[in-house]
């Protein structure tokens, strides 16, 4: 007898926890969304889609899941330059807050691909313009991090 009302208890506080988390990241893309958007209104570009990436990982030694964002801002003023910028929020109170960002890469600079959060810091693969490259294809691999040092994010190159 005992068996059915166990499961269904469990099937009820799993599906409450479902839509906690589900409700706690709709909330997080709208906070990311709004900042980004501002953000290319200001330069006057735009956010091309599907190319934004999020990962989460404890950035400020709290033990709290924070959230680093690697996204791309292009068509500054009509032109065909784009910036990649990290940015991070810090998660206060269940919610995200925006801390800082940097730019990272970009166009004739380097090409930015974030991997994860370890050890309060972001981990990046990078693909830097050697002194042949033409400006639509850089070839020298590297890696580097980033950590938030007070309001700043800081990179550390890695070798």
């Amino acid at each position: 007898m005992m068996k059915p009302f166990a499961t269904i208890v469990l099937l009820i506080v799993a599906a409450h926890v479902a839509s906690v988390v589900a409700r706690a990241q709709s909330g997080d893309k709208s906070v990311i969304d709004k900042f980004i958007a501002a953000q290319a209104a200001r330069e006057h570009g735009e956010e091309p889609d599907g190319i934004r990436k999020v990962v989460d990982g404890d950035l400020d030694h709290d033990g709290v899941a924070d959230v680093a964002v690697l996204y791309t801002i292009e068509g500054q003023n009509g032109s065909n330059n784009y910036i990649q910028y990290l940015a991070v929020f810090l998660r206060k109170n269940g919610n995200l807050v925006y801390k800082a960002r940097v730019p990272v890469g970009g166009k004739n600079h380097r090409e930015i691909e974030i991997t994860s959060i370890k050890d309060n810091a972001m981990l990046l693969n990078t693909t830097a313009y050697g002194p042949r490259d033409p400006s639509c294809c850089p070839t020298i691999k590297g890696k580097t991090k980033f950590v938030l040092v007070g309001k700043k994010l800081s990179e550390r190159p890695q070798k």
